[in-house]
């Protein structure tokens, strides 16, 4: 009896095998996607907007872009070990800010690069986003469709109105649909809040889960009425080791912004300019330098 053998049990075990690659597969790989709930019918398109007349040519530098509707500079600043490259934007209308997801569809690993994003967009600057699909709570509002209404209770949100103002809103006092009917057009669940009421927001020890101390970033900020500001950073190479949160507060607070919020960062950051990645992302297999990650989704101008 001691010598005999259990086929059920070398089934059970290749059953058990097959069902754990599935979910595997399901969770990390295959793509699924997935219809918005619910969309604020109010939110008027920048075609609708728009006024009919053509604005004048734009004027585009290297670091600078300038038409009727945009102001974009550029710049290229260092703190301590660290270069960061920070993005100006004033606009005429809230319409200029627009988010876009990967492949145009909102879903589960539905992934691009924010360069092919940006392309695909006509983007003159772009951002990775808050990588939604990284995640399976958090509200996702995007130019006025709700995707995603489950809280991520632990999490502040940066909410985006028709105006183009920045708040923060806590996910466990207020429901993505209460968002949507105030007349959120995009809602962010990533975090945390950097700059709140013109004032740091964040202390000196805390940090993203599971993330170390210093980083590349990326961040946007609200300096005033359709004036904002954006900050990606280098990090984890020989050149520039990265920012702390509390640090990129402290820049963030200092160049004027009123609300801040922290996106995706690490591997993600990117930033997108005129065509050309300003940053050096750092998101290859291997962690290669200047190999951009794909993500869920992109914040642009």
């Amino acid at each position: 009896m001691k010598h005999r053998k259990f086929p059920w049990f070398f089934t059970a075990l290749f059953l058990l095998a097959c069902f754990t690659g599935f979910i595997l597969l399901d969770t990390f790989v295959v793509p699924k996607t997935y219809s918005a709930i619910a969309t604020n019918e109010t939110i008027e398109t920048t075609e609708a907007t728009r006024d009919s007349n053509e604005s004048s040519e734009a004027v585009i530098t290297e670091n600078s872009y300038h038409d009727d509707d945009m102001t974009i500079t550029v710049s290229t600043e260092q703190t301590a070990d660290t270069t960061y490259y920070v993005a100006d934007i004033q606009v005429t209308s809230s319409d200029q800010l627009k988010t876009a997801f990967a492949n145009g569809t909102y879903g589960r690993n539905i992934k691009e690069t924010t360069s092919a994003m940006a392309s695909e967009n006509q983007a003159i600057l772009a951002i990775n986003g808050d990588y939604y699909g990284f995640r399976d709570t958090g509200y996702v509002i995007r130019n006025g469709s709700l995707y995603r209404d489950t809280a991520e209770e632990s999490t502040d949100a940066l909410v985006i109105d028709a105006n183009g103002n920045f708040s923060i809103v806590n996910q466990s006092e207020v429901s993505a649909e209460e968002l949507l009917k105030e007349g959120a057009t995009q809602v962010f669940s990533f975090g945390p809040v950097l700059v709140e009421k013109s004032e740091i927001a964040v202390s000196s020890e805390e940090e993203v889960a599971q993330s170390m101390s210093s980083n590349p970033r990326t961040a946007i900020g609200q300096i005033g009425e359709n004036h904002y500001m954006i900050i990606v950073s280098d990090g984890r190479t020989a050149e520039s080791a990265g920012l702390s949160l509390y640090q990129l507060a402290e820049i963030l607070e200092s160049k004027g912004a009123t609300v801040a919020y922290n996106l995706d960062g690490g591997g993600s950051s990117t930033m997108v300019f005129n065509g050309q990645v300003v940053n050096t992302p750092v998101a290859g297999a291997k962690g290669d330098s200047g190999s951009e990650r794909s993500v869920s989704d992109i914040i642009y101008f």
